[in-house]
């Protein structure tokens, strides 16, 4: 609404409905249900609603919904649980929500909301927060969110989060939550000054971390080995816990905690059971997005990974430009394309994006680096004219060059 000034438009007056975008959005998943239930049963699965506990190598409990029990033999066990929301151990952490009661909140706009952690579900659930008319804090322990990309991308995302009017507190650490008589929050807060900050707010959020589902199933007793500090389920390469015959994939395995990375997964292990073909997962040059505003996108490694892992030179290929959608609306946001070259072998290992369809980008350059691509084949690509993705084939001069540190050649 705010950018259609810039073509020509008079920005309408505009309000939201909590009540009909939840009610949709329960409408959308019951859809999504009933087409998962329906795939599984059209393609020969006995579909069993209860609560599943592992007996032994080939032994499952089920107590359906109910209250029976039935036992199931069976050659393989497939643990597939996925992981849950937590929040960090302080006092009154009752009183904060996940984001599980996130996706129900029935008032949003012009709340004051508070979310806690720097990672994927902070920065997203900031945006939407804050493209709903909330007023938006996003606390980080550290400087900078999303810790695992690379430190570039991270700043511009962070720039473009205080540009958006979301208020970031860095270095602030949660030390405890009270309730008040009138139904807000008080938030307290340690920053990196030594004083304690008090924030009263409608809402507080946790987007502080995933554990997985391990707990309780019947796994420890099964004899299957448990990560002791993150409650993982430890397999091999093939996906296969410590007693044979059961098998883990996904977020239960905390391996790489992406949706189309458990499905890749078990297609993998697919093969190794029915196929016939041992096959590992394949965890190297995963594209994956944040849908922050504007999105990020990024496959293969960051600078700060490429300079610790490989050896030799590093060409650093970087573009940041204001997109002709941003010039004509007045927004202040430049896209940023990030490129980083084996100077020895000529192999792009990886990509990195900040700006709009980041993430539509992304998967297409996915399949250039799985593919073993060379700068000079990115090179030898005719652009699509005029769309920014044309820049990843018109990178001509290297940005700088940086030396790997490491002892590791790309394959």
């Amino acid at each position: 609404f705010q950018d259609a000034g810039g073509f020509g438009w008079t920005p309408p007056t505009s309000s939201h409905s909590m009540a009909s975008l939840l009610e949709r959005k329960a409408k959308e998943i019951e859809r999504l249900n009933s087409v998962y239930v329906d795939l599984l049963k059209s393609s020969g699965v006995e579909y069993i609603e209860g609560r599943g506990a592992v007996l032994d190598a080939h032994t499952v409990e089920v107590r359906l919904v109910d209250g029976s029990v039935m036992h199931l033999r069976t050659k393989n066990i497939l643990i597939a649980t996925g992981g849950h929301a937590v929040k960090i151990d302080i006092p009154g952490a009752e009183h904060a929500i996940t984001s599980d009661e996130a996706l129900m909140l029935e008032h949003v706009v012009k709340e004051d909301i508070v979310v806690i952690g720097g990672g994927y579900i902070g920065v997203e659930f900031a945006g939407i927060f804050n493209g709903l008319g909330a007023r938006v804090h996003l606390m980080l322990r550290g400087e900078y969110p999303l810790r695992a990309f690379d430190h570039e991308c991270r700043a511009v995302v962070l720039d473009n989060l205080k540009k958006r009017g979301v208020q970031v507190h860095t270095g602030c650490t949660p030390s405890r939550i009270e309730q008040l008589a009138n139904g807000r929050r008080l938030l307290y807060c340690n920053t990196p000054s030594g004083d304690v900050k008090q924030m009263d707010v409608s809402q507080v959020m946790f987007a502080t971390g995933r554990r997985p589902n391990s707990k309780n199933i019947g796994l420890e007793q099964a004899g299957v080995v448990l990560d002791e500090r993150t409650g993982a389920v430890v397999v091999d390469a093939y996906s296969e816990t410590t007693v044979s015959g059961i098998w883990a994939i996904g977020d239960v395995t905390n391996r790489l905690n992406l949706t189309p990375v458990a499905l890749m997964e078990g297609k993998a292990l697919a093969r190794t059971i029915f196929g016939g073909t041992p096959t590992k997962p394949d965890h190297e040059y995963v594209p994956s997005a944040v849908f922050c505003q504007p999105p990020l996108g990024s496959v293969g490694m960051s600078e700060e990974q490429a300079v610790q892992k490989l050896s030799g030179d590093i060409d650093i290929y970087v573009s940041r430009f204001r997109p002709m959608k941003n010039t004509l609306s007045g927004r202040d946001e430049k896209t940023l394309m990030k490129m980083l070259v084996h100077v020895p072998t000529d192999r792009v290992v990886g990509c990195h994006m900040v700006g709009a369809d980041a993430g539509e980008i992304i998967q297409g350059l996915g399949i250039a680096l799985k593919c073993k691509a060379t700068k000079s084949q990115f090179d030898s690509c005719v652009g699509v004219h005029p769309t920014a993705a044309e820049e990843w084939v018109t990178m001509v001069s290297a940005t700088r060059r940086v030396r790997g540190t490491g002892t590791a050649v790309p394959q």
